[in-house]
């Protein structure tokens, strides 16, 4: 199966007509809902092949093969595109908008152009559009809003795994993400280690979340008594990956102990444990590096 990355960088099938042969990494044109657009057509293994059918994900209509004159025509689209966000900037700009734009695109045949744009709030781009309309003659313009989240998808990129994200690679959707997908990973709590590029939460936060809290289900909950070969404690902090469990004593030293090593109690033990016994940071973080955890989990996108 032959695919395109087109809008966000998805993976759309190609679908080719048999009197055109299409090889590995051939420029293509293909028609889409914007028009006519640039993309390359590649192979792709016969695993993704298959979730893209089972998820029956549409295939765009191959036009044809680039020719050298397609690809020198595509090269000054290039350049059309930076001169048009240059032009739309300065627009912005002298029109005093609130609004974060990152890209100019072309449609290959030159009918439509579209601006991307981020902003935190409902941009009256009215008197922009008018102005853009004189820049941009016998054009349609369209002035696109997206999320961040989007935009990182759209502008690539490699995430803390140094692999390519997940949202310009594979991922058709954004799941909900939010903070307690962390916390119960045992994760530090800290923007930095569980925030991507877009600026909100890790959309891997979830891919092992499931077998993170079936683990946990086999395990002494935090908060409860236990007996250990040293005694009398009270679970204060699990670790998942090594099936561990860290129990604080009366005289508050923390021991950590395999979780098949300790026994629940029934008995009250009246040990306090908190935040910091813990590992979690939860509380101090807003505080201490000044980031608004809501900004995070913002699903908005």
């Amino acid at each position: 199966m032959f695919i395109v990355k087109l809008q966000k960088n998805r993976q759309y099938p190609l679908d080719i007509p048999d009197d055109i042969t299409v090889k590995h990494n051939d420029m293509v044109i293909v028609l889409t809902q914007k028009g006519e657009e640039a993309a390359k057509a590649e192979i792709v293994p016969v695993m993704v092949e298959s979730v893209l059918k089972r998820k029956k994900v549409p295939s765009v209509p191959l036009v044809r093969v680039m020719t050298d004159e397609d690809i020198k025509s595509y090269e000054e689209l290039k350049k059309m595109e930076e001169q048009g966000l240059k032009d739309c900037l300065e627009l912005v700009k002298a029109h005093n908008l609130q609004m974060n734009l990152f890209r100019c695109e072309y449609t290959f045949d030159r009918k439509k152009v579209t601006f991307y744009y981020t902003a935190q709030e409902r941009v009256d781009f009215r008197n922009l559009l008018k102005d853009l309309t004189k820049v941009f003659r016998h054009i349609r313009i369209d002035l696109k809003h997206i999320g961040v989240r989007d935009e990182t998808s759209i502008c690539t990129g490699a995430g803390l795994c140094g692999r390519e994200f997940c949202c310009c690679s594979f991922k058709r959707q954004f799941d909900s993400i939010n903070i307690k997908l962390a916390h119960d990973q045992s994760m530090p709590i800290t923007p930095g280690k569980i925030s991507g590029t877009c600026g909100r939460l890790l959309c891997c936060l979830n891919y092992e979340y499931q077998n993170y809290i079936e683990t946990a289900k086999e395990m002494v909950p935090i908060g409860s008594g236990v007996m250990t070969q040293e005694g009398v404690g009270r679970v204060c902090a699990l670790n998942i990956l090594s099936n561990k469990v860290s129990v604080k004593f009366a005289d508050g030293k923390i021991k950590e102990f395999p979780s098949n090593e300790v026994e629940m109690i029934d008995t009250d033990v009246n040990i306090e444990i908190d935040e910091d016994s813990t590992g979690y940071k939860f509380a101090n973080m807003q505080s201490d590096e000044n980031v608004n955890i809501d900004e995070l989990e913002d699903n908005s996108d």
